[in-house]
């Protein structure tokens, strides 16, 4: 028998959804005309945070919980913040990606001379919040809040271009996630609240579920379907067309909130309803449940197939992002120990591997402003530590050692090996084998294919500093969460 874990009041999970907001004010009173002095307050900011958030793992390693209670909202449903090893996890991601790519900022919206970038930093700040926000959430209707605030704080950072194709892109973004969240997610919450005893029990995470209980296997099916497809920001398919059109926000935009912050939210979120409000028994007990296997297994494969034709790379890399959203969840379905941890393991891999390929393309755009696969030929010679980067990031999204994403998948495999599904087993491999065929050819073209030289191009060299100096070190972190993963494990439950 798994002992209770102790309950420890401490205001620092407090401090780390707040400090975002406070370098809003700082950067807003900065403004345009001390730059210097608002990127500051953001590398500053994002030290702050990340060291509050890492200083909580080892009360959190050593079996506790960290609780700070901000308001009584409802009967039995307070704004109640907690931390344990899989919202630490995912904090500790965020904040610490959060110095990376502020430091990636500084250099990109820089070097294309970028307007209203004040408004940039203080949207990220907000963005950062919320995200913070959701890994601290104690409950349903906390983590409803920051979710909802992280879809409207993103969309003046997806449509900062301010154009035509900027506009489309974000009535689509906040359509398809305002859409999902109102009509499908709030109708879940709203469902437990009112028929599981004014929601005790029913939406704190730490309370243990009771849909088993008082829930028919119907009910439990179609609230299992609304909170799945709610979550929007998960990117199964079909509601996952926001996301390729949410590409036109700048690099720094695309590579923290749709390859770490928003979409991880979304994933985040899934695996918090399936582990804690309907838990590993109820779902494996659920006749219907492996219609969901069977959905994430869909989305794995049919975005690796369009990521294969599309020709823009952050087009490209959008598609990829939906197919391991798509891992995440499939561990979160299979309903074991060994596939949920997987899915949790997987946020933290992918995240690193994605957000330096993101990196590499904004550094590709500043540096010579390519931005299609076909372009990049021979790119190789004049930006090696940025083509560099790129072959270690989509060899850890591919899930080759000693990277990353290879223990991630391991547990996946693990996973669904225990319920004896050999089938998602092969389609774990096959989808594996695509991320090899839209990925590698962008690397093996820049360094070993000849480039059609253009007038104008002799030029070409490595981006600022401040951009390749981040992806390398996020190429790097790739490396560290195989080396070091033991940590990793211990927080997801999974160490012996």
């Amino acid at each position: 028998m798994v002992a209770e874990p102790t309950v420890v009041n401490d205001v620092r999970p407090l401090i780390a959804v707040l400090t975002p907001m406070v370098a809003v004010v700082a950067i807003a009173w900065s403004g345009e005309k001390r730059k210097n002095l608002r990127e500051i307050f953001t590398l500053l900011a994002g030290l702050v945070q990340a060291s509050v958030v890492l200083s909580l793992t080892p009360l959190v390693l050593a079996g506790n919980v960290v609780e700070f209670h901000v308001w009584q909202i409802f009967t039995n449903v307070p704004m109640l913040l907690r931390v344990d090893g899989f919202g630490l996890i995912f904090a500790a991601v965020a904040s610490v990606l959060w110095i990376a790519t502020s430091l990636y900022a500084i250099g990109y919206m820089r070097g294309l001379h970028e307007h209203t970038q004040t408004r940039f930093y203080s949207f990220f700040g907000v963005s950062l919040c919320a995200t913070m926000g959701v890994a601290f959430s104690a409950n349903l209707l906390t983590i409803y809040f920051f979710y909802e605030m992280l879809s409207v704080s993103t969309y003046p950072l997806v449509t900062h271009m301010q154009d035509k194709e900027a506009r489309k892109g974000g009535r689509t973004y906040l359509s398809y996630l305002l859409f999902t969240s109102l009509c499908l997610l709030l109708p879940a919450l709203s469902w437990c609240y009112v028929w599981l005893d004014g929601g005790q029990g029913a939406m704190d995470f730490l309370a243990g579920n009771s849909m088993s209980e008082q829930f028919s296997g119907t009910t439990q099916i179609v609230l299992l379907l609304l909170f799945t497809f709610g979550f929007a920001k998960a990117g199964l398919m079909p509601f996952h067309s926001w996301l390729p059109n949410a590409m036109v926000a700048p690099t720094p935009v695309s590579a923290l909130l749709h390859a770490v912050a928003v979409v991880k939210v979304g994933v985040f979120c899934v695996i918090r309803v399936y582990s804690d409000i309907f838990g590993i028994e109820v779902l494996q007990a659920l006749d219907g449940e492996q219609i969901m296997v069977w959905i994430a297994c869909a989305t794995i494969l049919i975005s690796s197939l369009i990521a294969l034709s599309q020709d823009n790379l952050k087009r490209r890399l959008a598609f990829s992002t939906i197919g391991q959203l798509g891992y995440v969840v499939l561990g979160a379905t299979l309903a074991t120990k060994q596939g949920m941890g997987g899915a949790v393991l997987h946020i933290a891999m992918h995240a690193c591997g994605k957000i330096t390929l993101f990196f590499c393309a904004g550094a590709i755009l500043v540096a010579s402003g390519k931005k299609y696969v076909s372009e990049l030929r021979g790119l190789g010679r004049k930006m090696p530590f940025t083509m560099a980067a790129f072959l270690i990031g989509s060899l850890s999204v591919i899930g080759l050692p000693p990277l990353g994403g290879f223990v991630s998948k391991w547990y996946l495999v693990l996973g669904a090996l225990d319920r004896d599904y050999v089938w998602v087993v092969v389609v774990l491999l096959v989808s594996s084998l695509l991320n090899v065929f839209y990925l590698l050819p962008v690397a093996v073209s820049a360094f070993f294919r000849t480039e059609d030289e253009k007038e104008g191009e002799g030029g070409i060299q490595e981006a600022p500093w401040q951009c390749v100096v981040p992806l390398s070190c996020t190429a790097l972190g790739c490396f560290g969460l195989f080396l070091f993963s033991d940590v990793l494990l211990s927080l997801a439950g999974l160490a012996n």
